[in-house]
């Protein structure tokens, strides 16, 4: 792992690399964040996963938006910021040590396609939240450190977002 970036998390001995990305997205219209109800523990999550071979950041956080949530239609895509994290993956039930990547994406409309769920994706409830419940979810749920490197990410997409007018 490289040691000039942040790092979140807790270490554990037994946990498998995996690199991969997720995505803050932002409806302007309604100044809510598009995130999914975890199946099994209710918990709002965020659309992503790891990269395919040879996928660039970008692409691989992309793909993963749109296989998960089906939204098509962005107006602005920004990198965030690339981090170190140590994480519980819920949906493939293992620990994870990875370098994650950030994109916020500001969409243009609400157009959705078919979802190209996995099998341990069955199940994703698609929810609009609020930033505070989004937050809030993260903060009162986060005893493992799970969801430290979610919280900064959305920490510093809500500057980003204020910075360029929409919140």
């Amino acid at each position: 792992m490289k040691k000039d970036i942040l790092e979140f998390g807790i270490k554990r001995k037994n946990a498998k690399r995996r690199d991969g990305g997720c995505c803050i997205v932002l409806d302007p219209k309604t100044k809510k964040f598009a995130v999914y109800k975890h199946p099994k523990s209710n918990a709002l999550c965020l659309f992503g996963g790891g990269f395919d071979e040879g996928e660039n950041e970008k692409d691989g956080c992309l793909r993963e938006l749109v296989e998960e949530s089906g939204l098509v239609d962005f107006s602005y895509l920004e990198k965030i910021d690339k981090v170190v994290c140590h994480y519980f993956n819920r949906n493939k039930e293992v620990f994870r040590v990875a370098e994650a990547t950030c994109f916020l994406v500001i969409l243009k409309s609400l157009k959705r396609e078919k979802t190209k769920l996995e099998n341990h994706e069955n199940g994703f409830e698609f929810v609009w939240a609020t930033y505070d419940e989004v937050f809030n979810a993260w903060k009162n749920n986060n005893e493992n450190n799970d969801y430290d490197h979610w919280v900064y990410f959305l920490e510093k997409s809500k500057q980003r977002l204020e910075e360029l007018g929409h919140i």
